[in-house]
């Protein structure tokens, strides 16, 4: 007989939460703070969505995608979660840069970036101080229509060199190419600037981990391999959803799943009126990503020297097409070493690169596999420049394509960062369409990577909390935060 995943589940919650990446995992756990009973259901048997990890045989875990986030992070996990949790964020001091263009090693803060943009690149200082403080004066509410590859012309026309320094890590970082808004570029280009990259001590495995804890201390009902499968809605506002078969009560409902599922096959059509649907129609989906895991023999060191982060490309120069396409040319290698996980001996590599959803959906079993050797072969290949006799050093290997985040994730076609910007104004505008429905997760490239996600469920467990309490003024989530500070 099979496992119930439900069993014990109430029949009613004041706010069921549909998906576990960290807006939704902030969101459920900020709601449950204030006092409302939470059900947080996740399909996979692991948290975390894209900020997750894997475990094989011989003791290897692997974290799923690129983590790097700016200080911002530390703030809001220290407000929104726990002090453990702000206390293990630390930087990554040591990002390299190799192509032909040229080979740099960089804090990735504003004042090295200054200094390598005046003295390797030969940018007036005025010029530098002006393009940072234009893209740090960007806002949402200023668009001006500028693309992001209009305001570089601005400051540096013709140098391609500089472009490709100050946006070859932004689009690996969150999908964002030269035809996006500016202002989408200049927003996450100037949190990274203040102070640098940081990651997680301890691995994703650590923080879900903790993360669980703090949800389940404040009465969150965690759920997994529980699907939702449909949010009912009866005149114009939600009345709960279907999990795995079974119908559950709410009063709200948020959705951190994609976007376009939430609207068009966990909601249904028939419940939005026709702007929004082609509102929502429009919205184009982000780009999906490869990546090959490489687990070395224990006690098997890389030199550190090799850079926490490493953007290395043989491409002649930056295009945004080479960057998607199967035939790979850039590739942004994560080295995690002993001190990434304190108490273990062992050094991993994640290959990360940028791909198109479309180039793997249709192979078939025999051509995808193919395919996917082909990429862990030459992925090795690539990283042996800088980390030599790989190959025999290898433990464990393999790969994962958009199908494999869309398997996981069910993010539509795999995108790894949601959607494009347009898709943010149509996830702030859900809940004028279907009272006491939400959406939080990764939509425009603002809302885009671990520090957006978390800030976004921030924003909509406010939102949700201001609309529960109309019906049952008792609790307060701005009263909860208050006395966390």
């Amino acid at each position: 007989m099979p496992k119930d995943f439900l069993k014990d589940a109430q029949d009613e919650y004041d706010v069921i939460v549909i998906g576990s990446g960290l807006a939704g995992l902030t969101s459920a756990n900020s709601l449950a703070k204030a006092g409302h009973r939470v059900l947080l259901i996740e399909h996979h048997y692991q948290l975390g969505g894209m900020a997750t990890w894997f475990k094989r045989s011989g003791g290897h875990i692997f974290d799923i995608s690129l983590h790097g986030f700016p200080i911002g992070m530390i703030k809001s996990c220290k407000r929104y979660w726990t002090k453990e949790i702000a206390d293990s964020i630390v930087q990554l001091k040591n990002i390299r840069f190799d192509n032909p263009m040229f080979s740099l090693r960089t804090t990735f803060d504003r004042n090295d970036f200054t200094r390598l943009l005046i003295e390797q690149f030969g940018i007036s200082p005025e010029t530098v101080s002006a393009f940072f403080d234009a893209a740090r004066e960007m806002n949402f509410y200023d668009n001006d229509g500028a693309t992001v590859g209009e305001f570089f012309a601005k400051f540096f026309p013709g140098r391609e060199d500089v472009i490709r320094l100050l946006m070859e890590p932004i689009t690996y970082a969150n999908g964002s190419t030269l035809e996006d808004p500016a202002l989408t570029y200049g927003i996450v280009f100037s949190n990274f600037m203040s102070k640098g990259v940081y990651t997680f001590e301890g691995g994703t495995d650590r923080l879900i981990g903790l993360m669980k804890e703090e949800m389940i201390a404040n009465g969150v009902d965690l759920r997994i391999r529980c699907e939702a499968q449909q949010i009912h809605i009866e005149n114009g506002r939600v009345t709960g959803v279907t999990v795995n078969g079974r119908r559950i009560k709410a009063r709200s409902v948020i959705s951190n799943a994609n976007l376009k599922q939430t609207i068009f096959r966990l909601a249904g059509e028939e419940n939005f009126d026709g702007q929004y649907l082609e509102d929502a129609k429009a919205v184009r989906l982000n780009n999906s990503s490869t990546q090959v895991y490489m687990a070395l023999q224990p006690g098997e060191l890389i030199d550190e020297d090799c850079g926490d982060l490493l953007f290395s490309s043989t491409a002649p120069a930056f295009r945004t097409d080479l960057l998607l396409a199967r035939d790979i040319t850039s590739r942004t290698f994560s080295f995690y070493y002993p001190r990434t996980r304190p108490g273990t001996d062992r050094c991993m590599v994640v290959s990360s690169t940028n791909a198109r959803f479309e180039d793997w959906a249709n192979l078939d079993e025999e051509e995808y596999q193919r395919q996917k050797d082909l990429l862990i072969e030459d992925t090795i290949q690539a990283c042996e420049k800088y980390v030599p006799n790989l190959r025999e050093r290898l433990a464990h290997v393999e790969a994962s394509t958009p199908r494999t985040f869309q398997h996981y994730t069910r993010h539509l076609h795999g995108a790894s960062f949601g959607t494009k910007f347009e898709g943010l104004a149509v996830s702030r505008a859900l809940p004028e369409q279907i009272g006491g429905l939400y959406h939080a997760g990764s939509v425009g490239i603002i809302m885009s990577g671990w520090l957006g996600a978390v800030n976004y469920g921030v924003i909509v467990a406010n939102d949700v909390d201001g609309y529960l309490l109309k019906a049952n003024p008792g609790s307060s989530l701005a009263a909860a935060q208050q006395a966390d500070e």
